[in-house]
């Protein structure tokens, strides 16, 4: 299946790799626009309740079920539940799984680059074949440079999104989850970290536009 998918990615760019992953990743993520518009909803609906949450969890902190009712209860006379939130974010996973599957595909990938970097190698390798001064790794660089910018800019929307009555060890991880993809992609081949930059960046985008715009 997925030898099938990246040779319909790479057709329909024009035998174009790259820009078939770059197409594919945008169209995919615009599919999964009302999963994200529900997820924010959410949780504009989960910082107005804030207050009151604190307040079930001061009553009835001791009593796991019983906040777990009261808390049930709130939403729903607001038309919404405590999973919300969650559930639009893991109807994603599958859709971004086969996005990172074809992105790192061994062999589909074979002879397609981006500006001369080979999308089926990573950095390492690039680097052992080309050499640091190359423009193939260069290219990585760059992608590398601009995934670090993103996840900063991700980070910092994460961070402002953040409330106080949310866990500590919360407040201080979730900041740093964006870098993760950067990590990522420096291990991953090229073709994952060019899926991975387009994608971060329309997630930061989203959330930013989301943000200031009523749902």
């Amino acid at each position: 299946m997925i030898d099938s998918l990246v040779s319909f990615i790479v057709g329909m760019s024009g035998g174009h790799a790259a820009l078939g992953i770059v197409l594919f990743t945008l169209a995919v993520r615009l599919l999964l626009l009302p999963l994200a518009v529900r997820q924010a909803r959410a949780a504009r609906l989960r910082e107005r309740l804030a207050p009151r949450l604190r307040e079930l969890r001061k009553r009835f902190g001791r009593d796991p079920e019983r906040l777990a009712r009261e808390t049930s209860a709130l939403f729903a006379k607001e038309g919404s539940s405590p999973l919300a939130g969650i559930l639009p974010g893991l109807a994603q996973l599958p859709f971004l799984w086969l996005m990172l599957r074809v992105a790192t595909h061994p062999t589909a990938l074979a002879g397609h680059d981006l500006f001369g970097a080979p999308l089926g190698q990573q950095v390492a390798a690039v680097i052992a074949h080309y050499g640091l001064a190359s423009g193939p790794f260069s290219v990585f660089a760059l992608v590398l440079v601009l995934m670090a910018v993103v996840a900063w800019l991700s980070s910092r929307t994460v961070r402002s999104s953040l409330t106080e009555d949310q866990p500590e060890l919360m407040r201080k991880i979730a900041p740093l989850l964006p870098y993760g993809s950067l990590v990522a992609a420096a291990v991953l081949p090229l073709a994952a970290g060019l899926y991975l930059l387009v994608s971060t960046a329309w997630t930061t985008g989203e959330r930013a536009v989301l943000a200031t715009r009523p749902l």
